[in-house]
């Protein structure tokens, strides 16, 4: 199974995005627009609840509350590189 950096820091910014940061140091933005099409996921167009996110216990993933989460590999695979 491959490994994967993990989560370090998550920050949502303009228009359902997440800044993720990485244990490596590497920064990505990953664009939540297309979840909120889909259940549970449409929670998360009440902004307070998107605002709410946080770094799962060990960096493997995110979350917003029991039933919404995502995983360090969908952040990294699906995430857009930035430079920083």
């Amino acid at each position: 199974m491959k490994s994967y950096p993990k989560i370090t820091t998550v920050m949502t910014i303009d228009h359902y995005k997440l800044l993720v940061t990485f244990d490596n140091r590497v920064m990505k933005i990953y664009d939540c627009t297309l979840l909120l099409e889909e259940s549970p996921f449409s929670l998360l167009r009440d902004k307070p609840i998107f605002q709410s996110v946080q770094v799962d216990k060990g960096g493997y993933g995110i979350f917003w509350n029991d039933d919404l989460d995502l995983s360090e590999a969908e952040l990294w695979i699906n995430g857009e590189l930035i430079d920083c």
